[in-house]
């Protein structure tokens, strides 16, 4: 009787908690930004988030509370709303949180589907353990420069065209050349904004790619690219961009990374703290480094970003 009781209590609280959690994706399903884009742009990056074999391990019979699933990370004993809060630290409340916090219910929803499926029997569980992180911390730290800051988009295509993207190291570089590339011109700073998020491994690659496509998708073409190894070169520009108004024109570059290590950076919009967080980014090792993306606009020659069109693409862009 009691096995009962507890069962639907535990029950009741995951329905209570898909619920309080459906009305907050409801809420986010209100930003729905769509800018037109205004300038051809280049990337950089690569990564993997493949899952080393797991480990198998023998439990007896399932217990209550006793069992640790494979994937989430999380403690049974119910999946509660109130989880939620710590793991995110994102701010701005734009699309980046909203994708993390849907990654973050996928998981949940996954986890609901898979206790449908536990067994209360003595029979022995065989349960696949990895050694993955529970959780992958995502980063997404935007910046906008004046025009005048041509010499660091010639710096990104020589780290386009020089970079080994297929490897750890090469990747790292790619994140120390270029973190150290904005910090040797903190003059040119206008606009910043810092992400910053936790979430489950089993949704990280997922996460990272849509966070992606959403900044590509602001580029009317991908002049310079080089990713996992693969370059790809456009003749539509020289080697140095065009001619800008550099007070009124600007350069946007997004740094998007995702490592093993618990970062958590502050979002002030101070230079003080933009060089910190710079720093910490250029700092990560290659061994916690699972993917970075470096994604800039614009390329072309003779293109131009206008403080309108910066605005209306980086919404959650904060003046300097």
């Amino acid at each position: 009787m009691f096995k009962i009781t507890r069962f639907n209590w535990l029950r009741r609280k995951k329905i209570l908690s898909f619920l309080v959690i459906s009305s907050i994706i409801s809420s986010f399903l209100f930003i729905n930004p769509d800018p037109a884009s205004a300038a051809s742009g280049g990337r950089i990056g690569g990564g993997s988030f493949q899952s080393p074999s797991p480990r198998t391990q023998t439990y007896g019979g399932y217990g209550g509370n006793n069992f640790r699933g494979y994937g989430s990370g999380y403690r049974g004993g119910g999946i509660g709303f109130p989880f939620l809060l710590p793991i995110f630290g994102f701010g701005g409340g734009g699309i980046f949180g909203f994708l993390i916090l849907m990654s973050i219910i996928g998981v949940i929803v996954n986890s609901f589907k898979n206790s449908a499926n536990f067994s209360n029997s003595s029979n022995n569980l065989i349960v696949s353990q990895s050694t993955n992180p529970s959780k992958v911390s995502l980063i997404q730290f935007q910046i906008g420069l004046l025009a005048s800051a041509k010499d660091i988009q010639v710096k990104l295509r020589e780290l386009a065209s020089s970079s080994n993207t297929s490897t750890s190291s090469g990747l790292q570089r790619v994140l120390q050349d270029t973190t150290l590339a904005l910090l040797r011109k903190p003059e040119l700073w206008v606009y910043s904004n810092i992400e910053t998020g936790a979430v489950p491994f089993a949704s990280a690659e997922s996460t990272f790619n849509r966070i992606s496509i959403t900044e590509r998708s602001k580029l009317k073409a991908e002049l310079t690219s080089n990713y996992a190894g693969q370059k790809s070169t456009s003749t539509n520009h020289e080697s140095n961009p065009g001619d800008s108004d550099s007070t009124n024109e600007y350069i946007a570059i997004t740094l998007l990374v995702a490592t093993k290590k618990d970062l958590k950076l502050n979002n002030s919009a101070n230079n003080e703290q933009i060089a910190e967080a710079l720093r910490l980014l250029g700092s990560i090792s290659s061994n916690d480094l699972i993917a970075i993306e470096i994604i800039w606009q614009p390329d072309g020659e003779g293109e131009t970003l206008r403080e309108e069109e910066l605005i209306t693409q980086y919404p959650n862009l904060k003046h300097l």
